[in-house]
């Protein structure tokens, strides 16, 4: 039997979005968080030594090293894209900067691919409005493109997407790769060739950046349900062959991680397994606000759920990608990065329940988006005003406290961004409050709004002072008063220092950096490493011709000081 859909639209109520307005949002989205900052610790900065390792040639492709350490996390082609980057525009801008430039265009082509995802989704067999008896109801290309604004806007709003989203690093890579395939089997069997090559890069993307096991999970579930998805007898055989096409291309890419060693057993011990309660804490605030809205739809679209006579492809497409985030951030850590991949998924849903809502649930979501976010702007603005004035008290002294000797300075910049994304926000508030509008896409507007000018306040007013507590400048610049400039340094013989410490002393320092068991670290008058509590190396390692000259704290980590020695004259 095939059930009616819940879906009961207008044609008024799938007006789009203004396409300028739109895009400007996801602009104001993605920019923010990836320029005017240092690299932060730990994804971050790694990410980008790797990749200027790889830039400047002092490591092989297939197996990037500094000092000898292999990257702590899975994956080439985060570190590829980086290097490629360094070497096409690292005479133009900073190395920094320019290895951080592909994650934010992988960044906009996720959001652009889950909306043309939702697009195609919202015209699938069974996923389209209820036909009216005398007309008006909504029009299946201008009811998709609604459901389209309505699935961005929720993942955008989505509070878990927006740090890990932009970082250096290969979650971002996955992320992208997940949207890829998401898009490329939402969209067969009405286009065929573009989405399989789009899907076939994204396996590829996530096979290469440390989740090949995902990928081939991805690939044969996305081919399942092609192939159980019924369509028109004439599309049918395009169905078939995509759903063979992503079952072998699923397989393939785990080969070619194989074949590049870069397949590792990465699933933890049973008893290590994530338990209920502190999965369920990290999904109520991680996917918020989409979580509730996907319930919602599950339960308004149960009846074609559990129709298995005839399967929904709208539904079960995102089903399966949120079942597969959900047992991989069960089973795999860290939880929250395994999570990350399924909000494309969770923010489809979150889109179906929108044609669904009555008016009383869309005012309960508006009320609440409007003073939670409105609470989190006047935070970021007290907090800030107490930074640079002393007033409030309370909120300077616990500042001090977690970053203590920060010195702000004022910026006009920032502030006159912060300044005008405020005013967009109180904007946005008078647009939506001023009379009830029909668009289905409404409910999400403040969500997605909220989160953006959250993200652009803490880019901007609070920049200086994330810089200070998550990047290594501070502690880069500490280390330049005890150590010689690097020109006269020579080399600087390191033990048992980090990744990110390697690369802060090396990419911000300028030092140049040799391992001790290194014999070409002989000629090296200078030696760095961890306090001696932490690691303390034997004699053998550490002979008595070193004499230590000063610890360098990293102001807002006691436990991320660096020793500094210095070999004596014989």
């Amino acid at each position: 039997m095939n059930f009616p859909t819940p879906a009961i639209v207008s044609q008024a109520a799938v007006r789009p979005l203004p396409r300028a307005l739109l895009l400007l949002l996801c602009l104001a989205y993605v920019v923010p968080g990836f320029v005017a900052r240092a690299p932060w610790k730990t994804l971050d900065i790694t990410s980008f030594g790797y990749a200027m390792a790889l830039a400047e040639g002092r490591t092989p492709w297939l197996a990037p090293e500094i000092l000898g350490l292999s990257p702590d996390t899975e994956g080439l082609i985060p570190y590829w894209l980086g290097a490629w980057a360094i070497q096409a525009f690292g005479d133009v801008i900073s190395p920094e900067l320019a290895s951080r430039l592909p994650f934010a265009a992988l960044l906009w082509l996720a959001l652009m691919a889950t909306w043309y995802a939702v697009y195609y989704l919202a015209r699938s067999p069974g996923a389209g409005p209820v036909a009216f008896a005398f007309g008006g109801e909504a029009n299946e290309i201008d009811y998709a493109r609604a459901m389209a604004d309505g699935g961005l806007l929720a993942l955008i709003a989505c509070l878990g997407l927006a740090q890990p989203s932009h970082e250096a690093s290969s979650y971002v890579v996955q992320l992208s790769g997940v949207c890829f395939v998401f898009y490329a089997a939402a969209c067969i069997p009405i286009r065929f060739a573009t989405p399989l090559c789009v899907g076939a890069i994204g396996l590829v993307m996530l096979a290469l950046s440390g989740a090949p096991t995902y990928a081939v999970c991805l690939g044969l579930g996305v081919a399942l349900i092609l192939a159980l998805t019924p369509v028109d007898a004439k599309l049918r055989a395009r169905s078939l062959q995509a759903a063979g096409v992503f079952a072998i291309l699923g397989v393939a890419a785990l080969l070619l991680a194989v074949y590049l060693h870069q397949w590792q057993w990465r699933i933890l011990p049973a008893e290590n397994f994530r338990q209920l309660r502190p999965l369920f804490e990290l999904v109520v605030w991680y996917v918020w606000p989409a979580w509730p809205l996907a319930l919602w739809s599950l339960w308004i679209w149960r009846r074609q759920v559990a129709d298995w006579r005839f399967v929904h492809r709208h539904l079960w497409l995102p089903i399966l990608l949120v079942g597969l985030a959900l047992v991989n951030t069960v089973i795999t850590t860290p939880s929250d990065r395994a999570l990350l991949l399924g909000l494309p998924a969770f923010a489809a849903l979150a889109a179906f329940a929108l044609p669904t809502f009555r008016r009383a649930m869309a005012a309960l979501i508006d009320w609440f988006t409007l003073l939670f976010f409105s609470a989190a702007a006047i935070t970021i603005w007290v907090i800030w005003l107490a930074v640079y004035t002393g007033t409030p008290a309370k909120p300077a002294a616990n500042v001090a406290r977690i970053a203590p000797d920060f010195v702000a300075q004022f910026s006009l910049p920032q502030f006159a961004i912060a300044a005008l994304a405020t005013l967009a926000w109180c904007a946005l508030v008078f647009w939506r409050a001023r009379r009830n509008r029909p668009e289905i896409w409404r409910s999400l507007v403040l969500p997605a709004g909220g989160t953006v000018l959250s993200w652009i306040l803490l880019m901007s007013i609070w920049m200086p002072m994330l810089d200070y507590g998550r990047s290594y400048t501070a502690q880069v610049q500490a280390l330049a008063k005890v150590l010689p400039a690097p020109m006269s340094a020579g080399c600087v013989a390191a033990w048992g220092l980090s990744r990110s410490q390697i690369v802060a002393m090396q990419a911000q320092g300028g030092w140049k950096l040799k391992t001790l068991t290194d014999p070409a670290s002989q000629s090296c008058n200078w030696l760095a490493m961890p306090l001696e509590s932490q690691r303390t190396p034997s004699n053998e390692v550490l002979g008595p011709e070193w004499q230590r000259i000063a610890a360098v704290a990293r102001p807002t980590d006691k436990n991320a000081e660096i020793v500094i020695y210095r070999r004596q004259a014989n």
